[in-house]
């Protein structure tokens, strides 16, 4: 049976939900990182991925400049840069320099790669959509890289302002 709610106690059932880290380069060339929830593998062939990001945010802006971008799979024990990356502007932050991230260079785009991420996808800016409040971004993969020293415990936000890791069997 089902009971009629209120989109925001149906929606809540989504969690836990995957976390991915965008990655762009701003006008000044400063790499922005930023946490995003809303996520998906667009196309297979050729291969293509998806996030959402908000009309005023900071990154959208550096995405439509640059036309280029990473998206990364933060690893369980990045949780705490998550957190930071996604509740900082990169306007008035060098979050990769607060956080002391680490990384390496892109091989394909003009970025940065997280070098303790499960994985990192390199992506050409393909199209966008507006969507309300947000717009879709799309991006074709043109180099992907995987940590082969990483134990494989991906990062996944459960909703409440908490993560925690989820192991790929």
């Amino acid at each position: 049976m089902q009971k009629k709610v209120s989109y925001e106690e149906a929606i809540g059932l989504k969690y836990p939900e995957q976390v991915v880290i965008l990655l762009v380069k701003d006008a000044e060339g400063k790499c922005d990182p930023v946490a995003i929830g809303w996520t998906m593998v667009a196309s297979a062939q050729p291969p293509m991925m998806a996030v959402a990001l908000g009309k005023t945010r900071y990154s959208l802006e550096a995405v439509r400049r640059k036309r280029e971008f990473v998206i990364a799979f933060p690893a369980a024990a990045q949780a705490g840069d998550a957190l930071f990356f996604g509740s900082r502007s990169g306007r008035d932050t060098d979050k990769l320099a607060e956080r002391h991230a680490k990384t390496l260079p892109a091989t394909a785009i003009d970025g940065v790669l997280l070098e303790d991420a499960l994985a990192n996808f390199e992506c050409k800016l393909e199209s966008e959509t507006p969507t309300g409040d947000h717009v879709v971004v799309i991006g074709r993969v043109v180099a992907s890289h995987r940590n082969a020293d990483a134990d494989g415990s991906r990062l996944y936000t459960l909703g409440d302002g908490t993560m925690g890791g989820v192991k790929k069997a």
